[in-house]
């Protein structure tokens, strides 16, 4: 069975929210975040410290995008794959690649330099400046959905999980910039998918 580490509403619900959409079996963790943290014996399980870990028997994954391509392309066929012989396989690959790299990283440092750090280490300029370079890119996300429901492939697909999830942490840090218009009726179209509520709430 698949085994998945997980803090709330960290980047690990990507992976989570995936389980869920595709109505696989699998054991989940728990950890309080961040689990380097409080989980001292977690380093033994995923060296890195971090979530997610997607154990599936021999394999382990750590990044949250990989998880959903390989849960994806594992346990298809599932329309939240975009196949190679489809149009916009190199979006969706690019999509779920942009999640983490471009998107979530400047977030985290937010979420660091904010609340991590003790209050002798916190630092409002960085905060303020991994703020705007997270927003100036999520202006591609903005474009996407200017005239579709879904970024990619005409449906709902592992991309909108992974970007979605970016969205997740913008308001657990309170970027309210991030929430235009067309982010904002897209991502309530997310919210009310049963597996997103499941994977925000556990």
């Amino acid at each position: 069975m698949i085994k998945l580490y997980h803090c709330q509403r960290a980047r690990s619900m990507r992976p989570l929210w995936a389980l869920e959409e595709m109505g696989l079996d699998y054991e989940l963790v728990t950890l309080q975040f961040p689990p380097r943290v409080f989980h001292k014996e977690y380093k033994e399980v995923n060296p890195l410290g971090t979530v997610p870990a997607l154990i599936d028997g021999e394999v382990m994954l750590t990044e949250s995008a990989a998880c959903c391509q390989y849960l994806a392309e594992r346990y298809g066929p599932t329309e939240l794959a975009v196949r190679p012989d489809e149009p916009d396989y190199g979006l969706w690959l690019n999509w779920l690649h942009r999640s983490d790299a471009t998107l979530t990283f400047p977030q985290t440092l937010v979420l660091r330099y904010s609340r991590l750090e003790p209050e002798e280490r916190r630092n409002p300029q960085v905060v303020e400046d991994y703020r705007l370079w997270y927003l100036g890119r999520l202006r591609s996300v903005e474009a996407a959905l200017a005239d579709r429901d879904w970024l990619c492939a005409g449906r709902f697909t592992m991309a909108d999980i992974c970007i979605g999830y970016c969205l997740v942490l913008s308001a657990e840090l309170g970027i309210e910039e991030a929430f235009t218009p067309a982010i904002r009726r897209w991502y309530e179209r997310l919210a009310e998918r049963p597996a997103f509520q499941r994977a925000h709430t556990l």
